[in-house]
């Protein structure tokens, strides 16, 4: 069940950060709610290691918002000439 809440916080991650970098992404909308799983997972878990919150705190939609922007900049960086509506 933990993993399907992942995924549908990713996609809500990946959403909030799409609309706060706009832009042509590589690959669409899938690879973008792809990202924002994976920078929530990171972001989450990044901050909880340094101790800035604990599981279930407000600061982690801010921190899993942060790592799916910076997941999605990565990305935009390593294939910048391969945009598709």
């Amino acid at each position: 069940m933990d993993v399907l809440l992942w995924i549908v916080f990713g996609l809500v991650v990946g959403i909030v950060a799409k609309l706060l970098m706009p832009g042509r992404d590589p690959g669409g909308i899938v690879i973008t709610i792809i990202l924002g799983i994976v920078g929530a997972m990171l972001g989450g878990w990044i901050g909880r290691v340094m101790g800035l919150y604990r599981e279930g705190e407000a600061a982690g939609f801010l921190m899993a918002v942060v790592g799916a922007i910076v997941i999605l900049a990565l990305y935009r960086l390593v294939l910048p000439g391969r945009s598709r509506l």
